[in-house]
This record gives C-alpha cells, structure tokens and sequence, in this order.
C-alpha cells in the first residue's frame, strides 16, 4: 500500500491532460500526440507509467490501438473532468483579477435570438467592454447545451431544453408569444382567429426543437385538433419567405415580425391560443464567469424587462 501512494504522488498534470484530450480525440493516439504536441511514442509511454502508477489498466486495446475504457478508466475519467473544469477556473480567475475588460465570451444561441433579441445588448455591452470580443456560435438547442458542456460556448440563450438539464444555472430572461403571419388579402388577416381556423390551412413554423415549437404542438394537441405542418424550419426569415409565395400561413415568434421590413405581411396576435414561450439563459454551474460575462448577461436582463414592458 504504501508503494502505491509513493508512486501516485508521481502523478502529473500532463498525465492529467493526457487522459482528458485522448478522450476528446476518441481515443487516437496520432491525434493526441499532435494536441499534445509531443510524439505518439510518448504519449504511449506516458499511458503505460500512469497505469503503472495505478496498478490497473484503463484502457482496452487491441495491439497498441486504443478501443475502449475500463470500468476503472470511466470513473476516473470522471475526475479527469473535475481537474479540468477546476484547471480552466484558476486561469479564468487569474486573468480577470489582472484584467477585466479584455478576453472573449463565447455565445451559444439559435438564429432568432441572435437576429431579433441579442443585438441591443450585444450593442451596449460593446460600448462598456470594447475589449471584450464576441463569438457567436448558431446552433439548436441540444447543441447549444453540448457546447456549453465541451466549453465551447460561456453561455447559451435559447427557449428550448436547457431547462432539462440539472448542471446548468438557468435565469429566465424573457417570456414572448407566437404570431400569425399571413400576405395581404389572406383570409386570416381579419376576422376572430381561432385554432380551428389555422387548421383549415396549410402550416409553416419553427422545427422540432425550436422557438417554441412544442407549445404550437401543445396547444393544437390539447384542443383535439390536428396539426397540418408543410414546411418547417430553424430560421423566421425562411418561414416568412415561404408564407410570401403562398405556401401557407406562418406561426413565428412575435419579436421576429419587423413592422418595416415586413411590412407587407399582416401580424395577428395567438397570445390566447397559444402558451407563451420564455427565452432562458444557461451557463454550467462549475464554470467561473469572468465579471465580463456577468455584467453581459446584466445586459440581457435588462433588454428582456424591455422586451416585456
């Protein structure tokens, strides 16, 4: 016993990492050579001294290929993680101590907050931290919350599925409502709309996963009423240019009709028929925030209390 612990003592950081981008490089040892910027000899010999170090193997192989975990490999790799996440803080930590105002936040969010939503706050923060450089990642919801988790993306602004997740801080930033979007002369243009009336036509809206689309499905499901769905889609622009051709009638977030530019499309209000939908904002409950990101986030807060009055 005592020659084991001698011997985890030796254990490095390196080894540590070693672990970590092997499993982000599913296991290729060419590929974790060139991340660790060593030789792949060395990356093999590494390996075999971490696991003599520990007295068992973690890896499954085949010849000197990589296939797999061992039971006792996943649960460390589990820990690998924790050091990691705890790693990244300590340098986020110290580079906001020195500096406050320079660095990049990572945003992960879907097309119709990146267009309608984030571009006031985006505009103010970029007045208060000019240092500050913003990447914007557009993805779905379930890819927004893998970036999170891959520390691809800082922090996520989505309506869908965030709320699911239980290693997430979530503050809700806005609640909205779906509209109806329809050409001149449709119509639906006048007259009491009703979920009836929207069955008698052809629908285009949002995709599974997207702004809102469960509480159209909600709704329609929950009055018996099925739903006619001809052309969906992860983009407002697209759904509107298609109810301009005639294919059919558009339900789209209200903050996404523009009274200018889409000034030739009647907007009617579905707040009564279907339940609204809140935009939420997500980052990893163990990841540091530099005081960048949460000033930024301040910034949403205040654009949605906005939005809402």
């Amino acid at each position: 016993m005592l020659n084991k612990r001698i011997g985890l003592a030796s254990m490095n950081l390196n080894q540590i990492e070693l672990l970590r981008v092997l499993q982000d490089t599913n296991l290729n040892l060419s590929k974790a050579a060139d991340k660790m910027h060593i030789v792949q000899s060395a990356v093999s010999r590494q390996l075999q001294l971490f696991e003599a170090e520990l007295g068992s193997p973690l890896f499954e192989r085949q010849g000197k290929k990589l296939i797999g975990m061992t039971t006792l490999g996943r649960r460390i790799m589990e820990e690998v993680s924790v050091i990691h996440c705890a790693k990244t803080n300590i340098q986020q930590i110290a580079a906001d101590y020195l500096d406050s105002h320079h660095g990049i936040l990572h945003l992960a969010t879907t097309h119709t907050q990146a267009k309608y939503f984030l571009p006031i706050p985006i505009q103010r923060f970029r007045k208060k931290y000019p240092g500050v450089k913003i990447y914007m990642l557009q993805s779905s919801p379930e890819q927004l919350i893998d970036q999170l988790h891959s520390r691809k993306a800082d922090i996520a602004i989505c309506t869908e599925k965030v709320d699911q997740e239980t290693d997430l801080i979530i503050e809700f930033c806005y609640q909205w409502h779906h509209a109806l979007v329809v050409p001149q002369q449709h119509p639906l243009s006048t007259g009491e709309v009703s979920l009836e009336r929207l069955a008698a036509f052809s629908i285009l809206t949002y995709s599974p996963g997207f702004t809102g689309r469960s509480n159209i499905e909600a709704a329609f499901k929950q009055a018996g009423i099925e739903l006619d769905i001809t052309l969906a889609a992860a983009d407002t622009d697209v759904i509107k240019t298609y109810v301009r051709l005639g294919m059919g009638v558009g339900l789209i977030a209200r903050i996404a009709y523009d009274p200018i530019i889409d000034k030739d499309l009647v907007v009617r209000d579905l707040s009564h028929l279907i339940p609204s939908s809140r935009t939420k904002i997500a980052h990893l409950k163990h990841n540091y925030l530099p005081l960048y990101s949460q000033h930024f986030i301040d910034e949403l807060l205040i654009a949605a209390k906005e939005i809402e009055c």
